[in-house]
């Protein structure tokens, strides 16, 4: 398989977290060992050019959202180009925000907007998944903001031609997103007569990233961030290339050593039964897929994502963030695995692990493998992986997973022949720094919380230590991707409890010496 294969192999779904930030290293886990090649793109991009346009609106025009939701959705008059003067540059397009006002205090002084910086995504669908924000809510008496990432969901500059070409993609940018952000953020606190409120930024996964970076870019904007699961340092040679696959083995090996050893069997078995029809046509039966596969790399997708996302989503009560799962899913599908008899079929076992994470509720009859649109309303990031986001994946011997390796090489002719541009490899951290953090962020940053889970893969590339006494890394040994945002439930264990309070009381001590500081003003 060759890098100008751009279609085929990565699940849709599988965009939403992982090829989120890494294409490359979904793609690989459906390359054998024979493959030379690394196929980084992900699938399911043609499906984009069918998704609606944004919609048009005037400022802050509110949208008719159906159903009661708790925000209502506006739109905004975003310019395209916020860093040239050429004549397309003005041109505007709808970005769309959410609001809640429920618990905003405005008077005597307004309350503090706690604005969510938006992923590679529906903003809506990171909102109802972001509980923490409207837990508490209530006791700063905040505005709550959620603010779509350009070029995902309905924030399209281009409409349905939005991600058909490299003159439209162009304006696809991690800096422009947070101009986007600073313009509509500076604009909102103008409209609702709030200019001296403080703005904290929250942010999960990329989204994190991007809180993180626009806290130390626009400090007159922001002054303060929570970027959860944030892997700002997974770029160039900064984190270990094999972190996230080293981090989801492991998870799955301190539950079960045989768990561990029947997943590693697996691909190889894939492989050599995958080589023809007649294999293709048993595994498919084996995997209740609604068609006939026509390649085992559907499978060995099928199964990674499974196992990845399951490692990502580990968490201690059961949640619907990607897939209905149970509390503790890597514990739940090691004990399958290990309920067979010895000398099953690696493969029966493998795939009736990962039924926990396709199938926990049951109501699956059969699985789409192959084909199959987008539920999340995804696009983007494959070029966002060919121009700027390139964070280097590898996968080791001791892995579960068939090892790779990662060549910039190969990932600019792949991206070339895919988007007629090259990666520009060290951009990230020219633009937003990276190498020796600790001493560059001691010297000029603050009010940052870096908020870590261990058995999160992305944790790997995440700050894991203090920087100073303002730029906080809170780590947990137990906790799973940005788990804190999440909604607070009665069966929260302490230790999840205990970083969301300190991560409140962080956030109200910026706020207070914020007030302080006007107050003196």
């Amino acid at each position: 398989m060759t890098p100008s294969m751009t279609a085929a192999v990565v699940p849709a779904l599988l965009l939403l977290l992982l090829a989120a930030f890494a294409p490359e290293l979904a793609a690989a886990a459906s390359s054998s060992r024979r493959t030379t090649h690394q196929r980084y793109f992900p699938a399911g991009l043609a499906s984009l050019h069918q998704q609606r346009a944004a919609s048009s609106g005037g400022r802050y025009a509110a949208a008719d959202n159906g159903t009661a939701k708790p925000f209502t959705a506006h739109y905004f008059p975003q310019e395209l180009d916020h860093f040239t003067f050429t004549p397309n540059s003005s041109r505007l397009f709808s970005h769309k925000y959410l609001l809640n006002d429920t618990f905003w205090r405005r008077k005597p002084t307004a309350g503090p907007l706690f604005v969510y910086t938006g992923n590679e995504g529906d903003i809506e669908w990171f909102t109802t998944n972001t509980g923490f924000m409207f837990d508490i809510a209530p006791q700063f008496g905040a505005l709550l903001v959620f603010i779509e990432h350009r070029f995902y969901g309905e924030s399209r500059p281009f409409g349905n031609d939005s991600s058909q070409s490299p003159d439209t993609l162009g304006y696809l940018t991690s800096t422009q997103a947070l101009a986007d952000f600073a313009v509509l953020i500076t604009s909102l606190k103008q409209n609702l007569s709030a200019v001296d409120a403080p703005v904290v930024v929250f942010g999960g996964s990329y989204g994190g990233m991007l809180a993180s970076w626009f806290r130390l870019k626009y400090p007159h904007v922001a002054m303060g961030a929570l970027a959860s699961s944030a892997p700002i340092l997974q770029f160039e040679d900064i984190s270990s290339w094999s972190g996230f696959d080293d981090t989801v083995t492991q998870d799955f090996k301190s539950e079960s050593l045989n768990c561990f050893s029947v997943i590693k069997a697996v691909w190889d078995v894939l492989d050599d039964r995958g080589s023809n029809e007649t294999g293709l046509l048993e595994l498919s039966k084996t995997f209740r897929t609604c068609k006939t596969v026509q390649s085992a790399d559907s499978l060995t997708n099928f199964l990674y994502t499974a196992f990845t996302y399951t490692a990502m989503t580990d968490y201690p009560t059961p949640a619907n963030f990607l897939q209905n799962l149970p509390a503790y899913p890597v514990k739940e599908m090691c004990k399958i695995i290990d309920s067979f008899p010895a000398g099953a079929d690696v493969v029966e076992k493998a795939f009736a692990a990962a039924s926990l994470y396709y199938n926990y509720t049951g109501d699956q009859k059969c699985f789409q493998v192959e084909g199959g649109d987008d539920p999340h309303g995804l696009s983007g990031w494959g070029w966002q992986a060919c121009t700027e986001m390139v964070m280097p994946m590898a996968v080791s011997n001791e892995s579960m997973f068939p090892p790779f390796g990662f060549s910039y090489e190969e990932r600019s002719k792949g991206c070339l022949a895919n988007y007629g541009v090259r990666p520009r490899m060290h951009w990230i951290t020219t633009e937003y720094g990276g190498h020796k953090i600790d001493k560059v962020l001691k010297r000029f940053g603050s009010n940052i919380i870096f908020s870590n889970g261990m058995r999160d893969p992305w944790s790997r590339g995440g700050v894991l230590k203090n920087i100073s006494s303002s730029i906080i890394a809170l780590v947990t040994e137990k906790g799973a991707h940005h788990l804190d945002f999440r909604s607070a439930t009665k069966d929260d264990p302490d230790w999840v409890v205990e970083q969301r309070r300190q991560e409140i009381e962080i956030i109200h001590g910026w706020i207070d010496q914020y007030n302080k500081d006007i107050a003196q003003m």
